[in-house]
């Protein structure tokens, strides 16, 4: 029974350390606690696998509101398939755990489907007080770091003490070569939605509409900003085709950058465009959300859900797009591209400032978008860059470069922020290590794995 228990209690704790919880020191201790289980199974990838059911199926419930139940247990289960291999750890030694964990999270990161990181151990990280290693080794070495700290634990509940793991706490001394070259004055706009749920925009005018009056009252209180900021689908009616729409945009005298669906050639679009009377600038979301957007293998799909029917698969984008306002480069990212690492690259790398446009209505009164915005703080830490996120439901926030949210709105309300972002040069360790950051990561916890097999291997 006790072998039963402590995987389903470390999958527990493991859960707790993401919202709506958010105790980034759970992380660690549950990840000890797990080590520690493996040691004790005799079943130790049966022992993976319940841990890892329990912790994915606590942290996505959030994706069963309201498609149903069997969605989500596809995922969980789905997911925890992808961490059976810690079970090795048994066998080579629990001093491979983490290098196997970071293995699988990455593996996760990119399969199936372009992968699914949303959960990844960095993202439980925000307020932890070393987050700031993910601007040198970016999402991956702060991962690494909670396992490393892990296999601390771990060997404090051996008796047999290793510190070597937590060198890597020195790379806080790192300096960060980024700067402010000066600021822009934005209105973040969160129109809200008539009502909760995956017909959020049944009239999708409405929401519209709600964005209109919300930048209205805002702008008679100061009409002196560089740009308007709304999200994803604030703008549902195609703009383009629809005269009351595009006369509305056209009626704003300050530029807006606003989340459309659009239509072109027949193509459905999920579009970011900079919208000013005399011209405008469209980015096509590159990453597309499975089973959202588009919907990979839909005759087995149809028989498990019947919204599939009601999916029109959108098209990719195929390049990165960064608008130039005044001399200033803004680079929008839409929903769910905040967990694709090359993309969040690519937008920094050609800006000076990041806006994350997102629509939680369809997740409802859920952690969703408290986890979407923790991850957000951490891809700030990592690029070096502020970033405004905005929802039509909330929580919509200004991070700065350094993932502290400088200002926020209540969730479930329209609602507005004046917000003053600073415009960010240069790069951080991260951006400029690109992929050789994960190496590095890896590099550093085979190094782990292998110093001290006495202290760290299992022994009967």
């Amino acid at each position: 029974m006790v072998n039963l228990l402590l995987p389903i209690i470390s999958g527990v704790l493991l859960s707790g350390a993401l919202a709506p919880i958010a105790l980034w020191w759970l992380a660690p201790i549950s990840l000890a606690l797990h080590m520690y289980s493996l040691t004790k199974s005799a079943r130790p990838f049966l022992n993976s696998f319940l841990f890892a059911v329990v912790f994915n199926a606590i942290a996505l419930q959030w994706t069963n509101i309201f498609v149903g139940s069997i969605p989500w247990i596809i995922l969980f289960c789905g997911q925890a398939v992808l961490f059976i291999p810690l079970g090795l750890a048994k066998k080579y030694g629990v001093g491979f755990y983490p290098l196997i964990f970071l293995i699988l999270e990455q593996v996760r990161s990119l399969f199936p489907f372009g992968g699914f990181g949303w959960l990844r151990l960095a993202y439980s990280q925000a307020d932890a007080p070393y987050n700031q290693i993910a601007a040198i080794g970016g999402a991956s070495a702060l991962s690494a770091l909670v396992l490393s700290i892990a296999l601390v634990l771990y060997s404090l509940l051996k008796f047999r003490i290793t510190l070597l793991p937590l060198l890597p706490l020195a790379l806080l001394l790192v300096p960060i070569d980024v700067k402010s070259v000066g600021e822009v004055r934005v209105v973040m706009v969160q129109g809200n939605v008539p009502r909760l749920g995956l017909d959020f925009n049944e009239r999708a005018t409405q929401v519209f509409f709600n964005h209109v009056q919300e930048t209205k009252r805002a702008l008679a209180l100061d009409e002196s900003v560089d740009f308007i900021l709304w999200p994803e689908n604030a703008v549902d009616v195609d703009p383009f085709t629809n005269l009351t729409v595009r006369e509305t945009l056209n009626s704003f005298s300050q530029p807006l950058i606003i989340g459309a669906v659009i239509r072109k050639e027949g193509q459905l679009l999920n579009t970011s465009i900079m919208w000013q009377r005399s011209s405008q600038e469209i980015y096509i979301k590159q990453h597309l959300t499975p089973f959202g957007e588009y919907i990979p293998l839909r005759s087995i799909a149809s028989k498990i859900s019947p919204y599939v029917e009601s999916v029109e698969d959108f098209t990719t984008g195929n390049s990165s797009k960064a608008f130039t306002l005044n001399g200033v480069k803004i680079a929008p990212i839409i929903c769910y591209e905040l967990i694709d690492d090359a993309l969040v690259a690519r937008a920094a790398r050609n800006s000076q400032l990041l806006v994350v446009q997102t629509n939680s209505a369809t997740f409802g009164k859920s952690p969703q978008n408290a986890q979407q915005l923790a991850i957000t703080r951490i891809r700030a830490i990592e690029y070096g860059r502020d970033i405004l996120s905005v929802s039509t439901t909330g929580v919509s926030a200004f991070i700065n470069h350094r993932g502290k949210i400088q200002a926020q709105t209540e969730p479930y309300q329209s609602a507005h922020l004046f917000v003053q972002p600073a415009l960010m040069e240069g790069q951080t360790p991260r951006d400029k290590a690109g992929d050789w950051a994960l190496v590095g990561s890896l590099s550093w916890l085979l190094i782990c794995a292998r110093a001290n097999p006495r202290t760290l291997k299992y022994r009967r």
